[in-house]
């Protein structure tokens, strides 16, 4: 059994670090214009949906929570529509027993998505299929489909209006850094709508 030490540690968040800098250099231009899309959606009432499986599903509540909650409690503001896909346990459920897990995402971007909105889909190999089909419904609907995923962006890229596509291929390095820029949207699209 390997042993552990607090070097590893130290060395495992430098190289988190690292991803995080060439994410900087690779994806600011790409995200403030995904900040500008989601803005400007949201001025003309559209809403934003976002989806992704396992860690992903969970950084799409984060990030959803964010949104209609405040980035900042010292700077409260007016909540702002979002809605993370993955948290209807009852609908994810029942569709997925009936007709596959596949269409989990693009049911509810067929159902309650308007042209307008936009959809996030994360997803660290860029090819996760119930995602993908989120991506398809959404370019169907007219709504724009912000892509988060890894070095390659693989198929996601191609369904996506904007694709932040980080420089890595360790997803938890990847995870890492679409959180962050997930906060730094998030930031973005305040000050853009003046909060």
């Amino acid at each position: 059994m390997d042993q552990t030490t607090s070097s590893d540690i130290e060395a495992l968040l430098l190289t988190s670090a690292a991803v995080k800098k060439d994410t900087a250099a690779h994806c600011s231009e790409a995200a403030f214009s995904a900040a500008e899309l989601i803005a400007h959606s949201l001025q003309n009432g559209g809403k934003l949906m976002l989806c992704g499986n396992g860690g992903s599903a969970g950084d799409v509540q984060h990030l959803a929570a964010e949104f209609v909650a405040t980035l900042d409690h010292q700077r409260p503001r007016s909540g702002l529509p979002a809605l993370a896909l993955t948290t209807d346990t009852s609908f994810i459920t029942a569709y997925s027993n009936d007709f596959g897990f596949e269409g989990i995402f693009a049911r509810q971007v067929e159902t309650m998505g308007r042209p307008g909105d936009v959809l996030i889909c994360i997803s660290t190999s860029g090819n996760s299929k119930n995602v993908l089909s989120a991506a398809q419904a959404a370019a169907k609907a007219d709504i724009a489909v912000i892509g988060m995923t890894g070095r390659d962006g693989g198929k996601l890229a191609q369904h996506s209006t904007i694709c932040l596509a980080v420089p890595s291929n360790v997803t938890m390095h990847i995870q890492e850094s679409h959180i962050a820029l997930g906060h730094a949207m998030t930031l973005a699209v305040e000050r853009l709508l003046g909060h």
